[in-house]
């Protein structure tokens, strides 16, 4: 896992491919909050999703980039309360 420390609101989180993944809301415990803008659809629509901070590869200009491509790294999003997205 990169240092985390140089993440801020408002930079894009994008996957090992480059596709972007979200927004970062803020750093809460181990885990990036992704802005509601970028929470999907359907019942994933509306609220913040979590990506675990063991998913960053590193922090680069206004970019984090995870260690998963875009696709993978969705699937490893959760819920405020820890659950799967």
């Amino acid at each position: 896992m990169a240092d985390h420390h140089g993440i801020r609101e408002h930079m894009e989180v994008i996957g090992a491919d480059g596709v972007h993944v979200g927004t970062v809301d803020k750093v809460e415990d181990d885990r990036i909050k992704l802005t509601k803008k970028d929470a999907g659809e359907g019942s994933h629509r509306g609220h913040h999703h979590f990506v675990p901070l063991g998913l960053v590869a590193e922090v680069e200009g206004d970019r984090v980039r995870l260690s998963a491509n875009a696709d993978v790294a969705v699937s490893f999003e959760e819920e405020e309360d820890g659950r799967q997205a």
